[in-house]
């Protein structure tokens, strides 16, 4: 990641920091992103021996925001080169009837409508360069259904839906859009799920509780496989949504498949008429 300038949204959270202190490592230079200026100062204080680091406390949901934010690291930097939306929230838990309306739509404003926003923001920045990575978070809901999580839920399938267009758009610009499903991390959110009771959050709960002394995944994988998608190592992989838990991505860092199934880590309605299985 040297000489890689980068752009974490969500920079002030877990995962976020946790990727934040690898990518420094790796030699990136990063601009932070949070809605919290408490979360980016301390981020910026604790981290800023590993590398060049800045933060910017902003609302990515606000399109003068964040073309502001893109002003000023081109003015400081000269280029962008990766896009890194890894902010979020989990929104209103409990049945859909019963949730906050303002609350859900929060929840998407955030989680899809940010993303969007800094994408279309950036993206002229990394046509500028004839290259660019962007690394959307998808999530929980994205894969499956999640009930009683239904604005996460929507939210971050349409992430991934978004990132599969993007990859098709941008790909003759040498411009790789992926996503990352981080698995479940122990976070701000777990902690919302579980004080929001079994009434609420249904089975969920219930897996939560056990994970409380089975233990939950590492954000330390995410932050290696958000490197690995971060780096020209990855200009091969575009479209996709990958499980830092459960796929093979580290074997891809050692050895390229020569083939890889393009319906694979996509999201497909398998019905005989909107898509037809017919090979790789």
């Amino acid at each position: 990641m040297a000489n890689k300038v980068v752009v974490l949204t969500g920079g002030g959270g877990g995962i976020g920091r946790v990727i934040a202190g690898k990518l420094l490592r790796e030699g990136a230079s990063l601009a932070i992103v949070s809605l919290s200026e408490t979360s980016v100062n301390t981020v910026v204080r604790d981290l800023g021996t590993l590398g060049n680091i800045a933060g910017f406390a902003l609302d990515i949901a606000n399109p003068n925001m964040v073309l502001s934010l893109k002003d000023k690291l081109l003015n400081l930097y000269g280029r962008v080169n990766v896009l890194i939306n890894a902010a979020g929230i989990q929104g209103p838990i409990g049945e859909l009837a019963e949730n906050d309306t303002a609350e859900w739509i929060r929840t998407v404003n955030v989680n899809l409508i940010g993303t969007v926003i800094c994408c279309k923001t950036f993206v002229p920045a990394f046509k500028a360069e004839k290259a660019g990575k962007i690394i959307n978070f998808a999530g929980g809901g994205a894969n499956a259904p999640r009930p009683y999580f239904s604005a996460y839920g929507a939210s971050k399938a349409a992430v991934v839906r978004l990132t599969e267009t993007l990859a098709e758009e941008l790909g003759e610009y040498n411009i790789q859009v992926n996503a990352v499903s981080p698995g479940v991390i122990r976070t701000r959110m777990i902690e919302e799920t579980l004080s929001a009771g079994y009434k609420k959050a249904g089975e969920e709960f219930i897996q939560l509780q056990k994970r409380m002394s089975s233990g939950f995944d590492d954000p330390e994988n995410v932050a290696q496989l958000v490197s690995y998608l971060a780096s020209e190592s990855s200009n091969w992989l575009t479209g996709r949504n990958i499980s830092a838990v459960w796929d093979p991505w580290k074997e891809w860092m050692n050895s390229v498949p020569t083939q890889l199934d393009r319906d694979l880590y996509t999201l497909r309605r398998i019905d005989g008429r909107n898509f037809v299985k017919t090979g790789k």
